[in-house]
């Protein structure tokens, strides 16, 4: 019996605007040698990120079929969102996707299709062609393939269509998105291509927090879901090690809204902050799939997950990883204090995630290097369980922000409440599902 046609789809789109200019790009790809097959890519008018991603994936399992129409296909994409609504695993509950995704899964049998999500920097293709389709538009002409984009380097086609297997935890998953990145590094350059318009950064980011928001149910009413890439396609991924987020319950500056770092007083839980963290306890074992309490050790944190532990009938074990950043001589002040006592330092340290606070502060960059391996190690620890991680804003939005792929500006456009609940589970391939609850249903 012969074996069935395989065909690799990547897809992409993009808005100049979210809403504005919008085209989308598809390939079509030969999963074993990383030849092109296909290339689609259209300019739409105006239309948002959203819109643009669905009608490349229309496009490319189009494409797809048009080559075989038994074939089995494996459709890559950089949106998190087509990928779990279009596997089934989130609802579609916006009124412009419905249309779109059923569009999209009458073109080929149901069985025939799976889906991964991959990072951006894996779907450089795709992208490109979206990007020629919009450059295009804004000429008043229609998008035509340039050879150079036809003719990629077969190393980096081959590199996009197989990419390597992580080999270690899940945070090694890096070292193939450095391979890929390498491979397309050495291929010719698209000329008819530009770089990708980059989006507004508060239209991508709260979009997409909304729509998991929307689509998920509240992340510790059961253990997420193991990611299967269909027949064929590999391995089941296995049950995540999901870890459940939780920021310290409120301290007398909470309220304030003043720098509490690793640097300063340490202080202890307020009277509100002691009931925030006992009201999460009774949440959390209400739910019942917390297996292991790892704390910041700062008071505040360990007194929450002292309360959370007691009450789980579980221990604390203490990381000395999970610390907020040192906020130096901003320890203790507020925004505006800091702003009027120290405006250069303060400027610089907005807009360069390299620049440190005042007085031998940590900066965000060298934060984040040390959140990383924290995540890194834990992850090896724990696969496969579920750990409640109690720890403060920073670390929590640095591990949220890495999960997404979204830059370092991220920080400055998260809120997180005391005593709020959110979670990340990471699986064997390296990818991860957020869940951007900012949950404190707990709490009232």
């Amino acid at each position: 019996m012969p074996s069935p046609v395989r065909f690799v789809v990547e897809a992409d789109g993009g808005s100049r605007g979210n809403p504005g200019p919008a085209g989308y790009g598809a390939v079509v790809l030969d999963p074993a040698t990383g030849e092109t097959l296909a290339e689609r890519a259209e300019y739409i008018g105006v239309a948002t990120n959203n819109v643009a991603e669905y009608k490349g994936l229309i496009a490319g399992l189009a494409a797809a079929r048009d080559l075989a129409s038994d074939a089995q296909v494996l459709v890559r994409m950089d949106s998190k969102l087509v990928v779990e609504q279009m596997s089934g695993r989130w609802k579609i509950k916006h009124p412009d996707m419905k249309p779109l995704a059923a569009e999209a899964a009458r073109i080929l049998p149901r069985a025939q299709v799976t889906y991964e999500w991959i990072p951006r920097e894996r779907n450089k293709h795709a992208d490109r062609l979206a990007n020629e389709a919009m450059d295009a538009g804004k000429r008043g002409e229609q998008w035509e393939p340039s050879a150079s984009t036809a003719a990629l380097d077969h190393g980096a086609a081959r590199a996009l269509a197989t990419p390597p297997a992580p080999s270690g935890p899940p945070g090694d998953a890096a070292a193939g998105a450095a391979a890929v990145r390498a491979a397309l590094a050495a291929a010719p350059a698209a000329s008819g291509a530009t770089a990708a318009a980059a989006p507004e950064l508060a239209g991508t980011l709260f979009a997409d927090a909304e729509a998991l928001a929307d689509a998920i149910e509240p992340c510790l009413d059961s253990e997420a879901p193991a990611v299967t890439t269909g027949p064929g396609w590999g391995p089941d991924m296995g049950a995540p090690a999901t870890f459940v987020l939780l920021r310290h319950g409120e301290t007398a500056l909470t309220p304030q809204k003043r720098f509490s770092g690793s640097g300063g007083s340490d202080p202890e839980l307020s009277t509100a902050g002691l009931r925030q963290a006992h009201a999460v306890a009774e949440a959390l074992a209400a739910r019942g799939t917390i297996q292991t309490v790892i704390s910041s050790p700062l008071r505040r944190c360990h007194q929450t997950a002292q309360a959370v532990a007691l009450r789980l009938g579980l221990s604390v074990t203490v990381e000395e990883g999970l610390r907020e950043v040192d906020f130096g001589a901003w320890e203790g002040l507020t925004f505006a204090e800091v702003q009027q006592q120290f405006p250069e330092d303060l400027q610089a340290w907005l807009d360069s995630p390299k620049a440190a606070p005042t007085g031998g502060g940590e900066s965000f960059m060298a934060a984040t290097r040390r959140i990383s391996a924290t995540r890194d190690r834990l992850l090896a620890a724990h696969a496969g369980r579920t750990v409640l991680l109690v720890t403060h804003v920073t670390p929590v939005k640095i591990l949220v922000r890495l999960a997404l792929g979204a830059p370092p500006e991220a920080l400055f456009r998260m809120e997180l409440s005391a005593a709020s609940l959110s979670a990340v589970a990471y699986y064997a391939d390296g990818n991860a599902l957020v869940r951007l609850l900012n949950d404190t249903s707990h709490l009232r």
